[in-house]
């Protein structure tokens, strides 16, 4: 688009860090960055926000192991009869 991180941080009225921060992966996307993404870029809101949801998911689904190593399943819990 030949804008500057600096000129979208003008234009979104948040600090130059924040958008640079974004960029090199080192923040989230949060609900207000999306809907102020959403105004700039002339997008929906949903989709900058669901762009974020999807990066977290994929990083936290490579970890899922161990995530889940001290789950115990419901199925464990059930009392048979």
């Amino acid at each position: 688009m030949g804008i500057s991180q600096n000129a979208m941080a003008r234009a979104l009225g948040v600090a130059p860090r924040a958008i640079n921060e974004i960029v090199l992966g080192k923040r989230s996307i949060t609900p207000a960055m999306s809907i102020r993404f959403g105004a700039f870029f002339g997008q929906s809101e949903d989709f900058w926000h669901g762009i974020q949801v999807e990066c977290d998911f994929r990083s936290l689904r490579k970890e899922k192991s161990k995530l889940v190593s001290n789950v115990q399943p419901a199925t464990t819990l059930c009392a048979t009869a």
